[in-house]
């Protein structure tokens, strides 16, 4: 029997039809579990405390010191008062992508919106499937405690425009698959020239030194350089290791943030993305140190 000849038959293929499209656009959970893991997104959303039992995980409290304060990560729980239970997908789209609150107002980059408007719609949707998953919190986010010079959110527009370029990232035709993968990994969900790369007086990324290392990461303390000058001693195997255990071939261990990262994000990468990642790490520009470490 022809769709042509059968209007039911056409009614339900169209409505199956728009059922797929709907699942889709509403994002897998679970892949989005992934991929909160591989963002890191439990680091800056959940309180330390002296017992890690006690912490409830994505409702907000950690603090990040900085030469502009200290921020704390806010409760993205689905909580409609102390979270974000009142987002829709687009208002969670826009602070991603565009670095802007719900109002309109700016984020401050202390929030990696800069590496984080790379990801990709689908990956923005399956992240934003998973938060929904999350129990609510009822935990209120705490405010920031800035310098009085760097308390307004109007100034950010200004950063904005020295320093921030909306994405999503599009993969370079040039590299293999397999590069492009780990370029992605790196720049967009791992955030990590977040860290690893120096910064000016007013926060931006130099990006002339980028993964480059730096004396005043996180907490002011120093980040090791990633380029491949830095890590052409190590073999891909010492580099997966030590990305799935903290530890090196010599038995040093590492602590503190990059300790975290080892265990909330890179051991929980699956052996393909752990080997994109590195693939990538081996293409960018060697750069050295700007001091002896």
């Amino acid at each position: 029997m022809s769709l042509r000849k059968s209007p039911a038959a056409a009614g339900l293929l169209l409505l199956g039809l728009l059922l797929a499209g709907a699942a889709l656009a509403q994002g897998d959970a679970q892949r989005g579990l992934y991929l909160s893991k591989a963002a890191g997104c439990i680091g800056c959303h959940t309180q330390e405390t002296k017992d890690p039992k006690d912490a409830v995980p994505y409702a907000g409290g950690r603090a990040l010191k900085t030469p502009f304060g200290t921020f704390y990560g806010p409760n993205i729980t689905p909580n409609p008062v102390a979270g974000i239970g009142k987002w829709t997908e687009a208002d969670f789209f826009r602070a991603m992508r565009e670095g802007r609150r719900p109002d309109g107002s700016n984020y401050f980059p202390a929030f990696p919106y800069a590496s984080f408007t790379n990801i990709t719609d689908a990956d923005l949707r399956d992240l934003w499937a998973y938060l929904r998953t999350l129990p609510p919190s009822g935990r209120a986010s705490q405010e920031h405690d800035l310098g009085f010079l760097y308390r307004w959110r109007l100034g950010v527009g200004v950063w904005k425009w020295l320093y921030f370029t909306p994405g999503p990232m599009l993969p370079d035709a040039q590299r293999p698959a397999q590069v492009n993968r780990g370029r992605y990994l790196v720049n967009a969900l791992g955030h990590c020239g977040e860290c690893h790369t120096p910064r000016t007086a007013l926060g931006g990324m130099k990006r002339e030194r980028f993964l480059a290392g730096t004396d005043k990461g996180p907490e002011g303390k120093g980040v090791p350089n990633i380029t491949p000058g830095r890590l052409k001693k190590w073999s891909d195997a010492e580099i997966r290791d030590f990305l799935q255990t903290g530890m090196t071939s010599d038995g040093d261990v590492t602590a503190e943030t990059m300790a975290e990262v080892v265990r909330n994000t890179t051991s929980q990468l699956t052996p393909e993305d752990l080997a994109a990642l590195i693939a990538y790490l081996r293409t960018v520009p060697a750069i050295e140190p700007e001091k002896k470490p």
